[in-house]
């Protein structure tokens, strides 16, 4: 299986080869994540399928109620799209903190998903605003929610013989305010040691309802749905902070590694909900 490369013609013929090899096959767009793992490993390169030529993969749908991205349509094309932009800030702003310019013309949603990093740019906002993602294999095509789709450190839900083809999301968050930030070493070109996008709906001084979705700080990119219940139906003046702190310690599960520590990612976890509960 080393030292294999196949690039099929079709999505067809990548869900045969996916099929026929076991889901052996390193399934690579841009590649940008996983070169990058060979490399620091030291180790042979494992048996490659590129998908990057596949056009079944390369569109936008704009509908009247949902966008679909193609998965194998670039961050550069997303960070640069106006009705992405329209509809999803927060998606756009993340394909924008995607590494260099360099790979954003390269990287892709669905590789930044199935790669499965718990410190990923893409996932929080793709979280806050609901999306599903479509799974193929021979066998057929399922749409999944995204939220529940990471069960673990760099696992999923997709079984060996599927490939991710589609991500959709709900034309749902007009009005809403929508925050987003990445606290990183550098602003530029650094994984994130806390990042969190926020969705939240106000009627008037009135929290409605809230998505919070952080990366950097558990095994897997997730919602604090501990903080959005404990936030629902309150005032602006009501949002204490022991509170926040409170829902966050259940919601959350930071570490010490070598980017930062436990301590400082609660920290700076809650002052970002405050600043997203500021913002307007």
């Amino acid at each position: 299986m080393s030292g294999l490369f196949v690039r099929p013609a079709s999505l067809d013929e990548a869900l045969a080869l996916q099929q026929a090899h076991g889901g052996r096959l390193a399934v690579i767009a841009g590649g940008t994540d996983l070169l990058v793992g060979w490399n620091l490993a030291h180790a042979p390169m494992p048996g490659c399928m590129d998908i990057s030529g596949l056009q079944e993969l390369q569109s936008i749908e704009i509908g009247a109620d949902t966008v679909t991205i193609g998965a194998g349509v670039s961050c550069a094309r997303i960070a640069a799209h106006a009705g992405i932009a329209a509809d999803f800030p927060m998606l756009v702003e993340c394909a924008r903190q995607t590494g260099s310019i360099a790979i954003q013309n390269r990287a892709t949603l669905a590789g930044n998903i199935m790669n499965a990093s718990p410190a990923a740019d893409n996932p929080p906002a793709l979280l806050a605003y609901g999306a599903k993602i479509t799974l193929a294999s021979v066998g057929g095509i399922r749409c999944v929610d995204y939220d529940g789709f990471h069960v673990g450190y760099k696992r999923t839900l997709a079984t060996a013989d599927e490939l991710l083809t589609a991500i959709t999301l709900p034309r749902n968050a007009s009005g809403r305010v929508h925050f987003h930030c990445k606290v990183g070493t550098r602003r530029a070109q650094a994984i994130s040691k806390v990042a969190l996008a926020a969705l939240l709906d106000w009627d008037g001084d009135r929290l409605q309802s809230s998505r919070f979705a952080f990366a950097s700080m558990a095994p897997v990119p997730l919602l604090a749905r501990s903080l959005s219940d404990r936030l629902a139906g309150s005032r602006r003046g009501e949002l204490r902070r022991d509170a926040i702190d409170a829902a966050l310690a259940v919601d959350l599960q930071p570490i010490d590694d070598i980017r930062s520590t436990a301590l400082y990612r609660r920290r700076v976890a809650k002052n970002l909900v405050i600043a997203a509960l500021d913002a307007r």
